[in-house]
């Protein structure tokens, strides 16, 4: 089985005061995640500031500008996994460039059970639904069409029997949206 690693770091980071796909490492360190939680091939699908966010894409990844990235998340999730579609990907795994606490050890515990194209599975933290989220091939179209604004594939997987797999002793999954969460101590 493959599961494409796919990272959506498209938004403007408008209260962390810039693009999230520019803060720290956080891209690569994401990217990296998915890598050696067992994801390949990997996409970044990228929007604000993709041309300096390129630049910090490493060797061997897809990258996807999602030109309508101001729409939200969905306009992203969508972009990316059209990308996906002419991959032998048989599921994508989502992560979200702004969960810095999400280790590789996260993305391979959500892998560790079989998985195909008609999975749906995602983390889970205390019982919290999180990401990422492993979806199958049969999915993507479903959740391409009803991705729209900041809620990705919320509406999709919520009348849908989704696998949790709880990840509460690995991270927090919280997203971090300022720079005060950023420097904060957990």
């Amino acid at each position: 089985m493959i599961a494409a690693g796919l990272l959506l770091a498209a938004g403007a980071g408008r209260r962390m005061g810039r693009p999230k796909a520019l803060v720290d490492d956080w891209l690569a360190a994401s990217l990296g995640t998915l890598r050696d939680g067992g994801c390949g091939p990997l996409t970044v699908v990228l929007g604000a500031a993709a041309d300096e966010a390129r630049a910090r894409v490493p060797d061997g990844v897809d990258v996807v500008v999602a030109d309508d990235w101001a729409d939200g998340m969905g306009a992203s999730l969508a972009a990316g996994l059209a990308a996906l579609d002419p991959t032998d990907a048989d599921a994508a795994l989502v992560h979200l460039v702004d969960l810095p606490d999400v280790g590789a050890d996260v993305v391979a515990r959500v892998l560790a059970a079989p998985y195909g194209p008609t999975t749906l599975r995602r983390a889970a933290y205390d019982g919290a639904a999180g990401h990422p989220v492993l979806l199958g091939r049969d999915h993507w179209g479903g959740v391409r069409a009803a991705a729209s604004g900041d809620r990705g594939a919320r509406d999709y997987l919520r009348v849908r029997d989704v696998e949790q797999v709880e990840c509460g002793d690995l991270a927090g999954g919280a997203d971090v949206d300022t720079n005060q969460e950023r420097t904060s101590p957990t």
